[in-house]
């Protein structure tokens, strides 16, 4: 008998109805006649699909009947469904475990794509990057397929940004530098997106733009693309001339944005908007080349989202504007403030004479202190008198006392960077799993403040108390004096630097292993050593996680070791 799908019976049990295994007991009584007929309806059932797939046609699609209230894996309770579309359905739901809002897309186990939306919401759960809304599961439970992912409450989609009106310069060279990063790193890692559209990318409230959908989206409608880089770097082009121009650089109208007049072609962003800036117009028509468009100067056409960034980065950067300054409005006191408020008016008042005090040195203290004062001035002119004359009448001498002049050698030796060989995450028990990105270390120390190693996400500040702390272990390939260590986090981090014994061979595997040296809380730090260690393995390890988009997340960008 073919197994009974529990979205079913999560259906009748919150309807009022009998549960399946109810009505199949009391369906019959000859239970060997109902095996044998349900044994012969699955044969049917069975052959009828392989006939169609031998044929070339495929069954109608149907999506789940599924309501809000549904729980899935007894733990994702649905809310609200927000899209419904080609045999799938999105829905808002909440993660009863971690008590937390999350996303779900879901769609039958027997759907011609739901092999593939299972292996990109895999390959996308395998990248890790924050600048990505993180798949969080990827589950095939009975006749259902199921992709569970982050839901960021407090952040805005470009299409409602979009509609308010165009971007300001620094949103849109934020935007376009921010994107075409992170797209080329997925790109690095086999990555595509191929359906980047203003509802794919979320603004967070503190100016961090995420992308949403990652190889999932795409997977969910069959979409597909020869040069899929192509794709993204024209896509990314689209965005920022959206948030130029507030238009859709195409002839149709889409994302509730109205598209350009029929017939002349893709204008530049200055030609439909006045006030546009010019090094990021430019930038647009370059990504939007690959559509047979024209830069606005002889510059070669950006194919890739790494050729896109490197543009970016190689243009002036563009700066926020000033804020303006508002005048406060003129203070005026009102009756009440002055006093005269429901009172009647003060009657004149007979001024009285004002005694003037004599001055401060005609008065009987202050004839004394005018004595006293020249006495002192007579004292202390003999006392010098007297002095002088003594030192010019005494016998001239020879100094004895010898001059020291400092040498070369008591001069502290100035602080030069020492090369790191090579690092490795560091995640030690109790509480670790031995694991924190390992394949991102080397952005920690490879000079670029653009990349970054990164922990996993946590509940808390404080690791959800699952642990003291993570960290990375510096090799610096043989003992050499430390210090200090340059830090820099993404967000205020708590760390520390600890040092292993001087004539260690190899890192120690738990923290206690290595001696403390210095703490302290910030992004950019230079952690000064109280006086400098011989060591080779130096221990940078976080004790404290800032809030990032929701999740309490460390991101290291560069870190330097000193003399």
């Amino acid at each position: 008998m073919a197994e009974r799908s529990t979205a079913a019976v999560d259906v009748a049990d919150n309807s009022g109805d009998d549960p399946l295994t109810a009505k199949a007991d009391t369906a019959a009584t000859d239970g060997v006649a109902e095996d044998q007929k349900t044994a012969e309806k699955t044969a049917e059932a069975t052959e009828s699909k392989a006939v169609e797939r031998q044929s070339g046609e495929q069954p109608p699609i149907t999506a789940p009947e599924l309501h809000s209230g549904h729980k899935l894996a007894r733990r994702y309770r649905l809310e609200e469904c927000v899209t419904r579309l080609d045999g799938f359905s999105s829905w808002r739901a909440v993660d009863e475990k971690l008590r937390r809002a999350v996303g779900v897309h879901l769609l039958p186990a027997d759907h011609p794509r739901a092999r593939s939306v299972l292996a990109a919401a895999r390959s996308s759960a395998l990248l890790g990057d924050p600048r990505f809304v993180q798949v969080l599961d990827a589950v095939e439970e009975n006749d259902l397929v199921y992709v569970v992912h982050e839901w960021l409450p407090d952040s805005t989609e470009l299409t409602a940004l979009l509609a308010a009106g165009p971007l300001e310069p620094h949103d849109a060279y934020q935007l376009v530098s921010q994107v075409s990063q992170a797209m080329a790193a997925a790109h690095r890692e086999g990555l595509a997106h191929l359906r980047l559209t203003p509802s794919a990318v979320l603004r967070s409230s503190t100016g961090q733009y995420r992308i949403r959908g990652l190889a999932v989206n795409a997977a969910l409608r069959g979409i597909t693309a020869e040069r899929p880089q192509r794709t993204d770097t024209e896509a990314i082009g689209a965005l920022l001339y959206a948030a130029l121009t507030q238009r859709w650089p195409y002839e149709n109208d889409a994302h509730g944005l109205s598209g350009l007049p029929k017939g002349v072609g893709l204008l530049p962003p200055d030609q439909v908007r006045a006030g546009v800036h010019r090094g990021l117009a430019e930038i647009a028509m370059r990504a939007l080349a690959n559509d047979g468009a024209t830069a606005s100067r002889q510059e070669p056409p950006c194919t890739t989202p790494d050729e896109l960034a490197k543009a970016v980065a190689s243009m002036p950067r563009v700066k926020p504007p000033e804020p303006e300054f508002i005048a406060p409005p003129e203070y005026q006191q009102t009756t009440y403030q002055q006093g005269t408020y429901g009172r009647p008016q003060p009657r004149p008042v007979v001024t009285q004479p004002v005694v003037v005090p004599p001055a401060p040195l005609e008065s009987r203290t202050g004839k004394a202190m005018k004595w006293a004062v020249s006495a002192l001035l007579i004292a202390a002119l003999g006392l010098g008198s007297w002095q002088i004359a003594d030192r010019l009448l005494a016998p001239e001498g020879k100094d004895e006392t010898p001059i020291v002049h400092p040498s070369a050698d008591d001069k502290p030796a100035p602080s030069k960077p020492i090369a790191i060989s090579s690092a490795q995450d560091f995640d030690p028990p109790p509480g670790g799993n031995g694991e924190e990105y390992p394949e991102s270390v080397a952005n920690a120390f490879d000079g670029d403040p653009s990349t970054f190693w990164h922990t996993k996400n946590y509940t808390t500040a404080k690791f959800g108390n699952l642990k003291s702390g993570v960290g990375i272990v510096l090799d610096l390939g043989s003992a050499q004096k430390v210090g200090s260590v340059d830090l820099s986090f993404v967000g205020p981090t708590s760390a520390e630097i600890r040092t292993a014994p001087a004539d260690a061979s190899s890192a120690p595997s738990t923290a206690e292993g290595f001696t403390t040296q210095v703490s302290k809380t910030g992004s950019d730090m230079k952690l000064k050593l109280i006086k400098p260690v011989t060591t080779r393995y130096v221990l940078v390890w976080l004790t404290e996680l800032p809030l990032t988009d929701g999740e309490f997340r460390g991101q290291l960008t560069e870190v330097k070791v000193m003399s």
